[in-house]
């Protein structure tokens, strides 16, 4: 509101009041009463612009200022979250970077130790087969000889049995010899 506006209210509330006055002489309540209008509404507008200075020259400032200091925290504070968040994201990628380095250093790892046992295992079944060829191949001739000496010792008693077989059957008396000889002949044929 201007100041002239003002001048012309009070102007209009004095004239009131006065013709009020005239034309009312009781007393009531003295905010209703016309003649003290402009006194009221005088200081009505010096409070108010006393109190809107007050305001704008030292209430608000510090308002802003305050205001202005939690925006630059604010602020900062989301810088250095930022900030952090991309140290964060630069840790956790060499934190994975690293551990996908030791999964594949572990595979590695695992195959050579597999290859090495595989080898190992293939090493000690060619010994083990050899040496078990090489025992089989023994026991062959051991079972070899026994037999031969089995047999040998199979025609003496063959032929010793036959002879006593005949003597005491026959009642005839047949030599060493020629029992041995039947009985080689006879375990040849089979």
């Amino acid at each position: 509101m201007n100041l002239r506006a003002l001048a012309l209210t009070v102007a209009a509330s004095g004239l009131l009041a006065q013709a009020s006055r005239a034309a009312d002489a009781k007393a009531g309540m003295p905010q209703f009463d016309l003649a003290r209008f402009p006194g009221q509404i005088f200081w009505l507008a010096l409070t108010f612009f006393v109190l809107y200075w007050i305001m704008s020259k030292v209430a608000l400032p510090r308002i802003g200022e305050v205001l202005e200091t939690r925006a630059r925290r604010i602020g900062d504070d989301l810088d250095r979250a930022a900030s952090l968040k991309g140290e964060a994201d630069k840790v956790r990628t060499a934190y994975e970077k690293t551990l996908a380095e030791a999964r594949a250093k572990a595979q590695d790892v695992g195959r050579a130790t597999e290859a090495a046992l595989t080898k190992e295992a293939t090493d000690r079944q060619a010994v083990l087969g050899n040496e078990l060829t090489q025992r089989i191949r023994e026991a062959e001739a051991r079972i070899a000889a026994a037999k031969s000496t089995a047999m040998g010792n199979l025609a003496g008693v063959a032929a010793e049995a036959a002879r006593q077989a005949v003597d005491r059957v026959a009642g005839l008396s047949v030599s060493a010899d020629e029992a041995q000889a039947a009985a080689r002949s006879a375990l040849a044929s089979r």
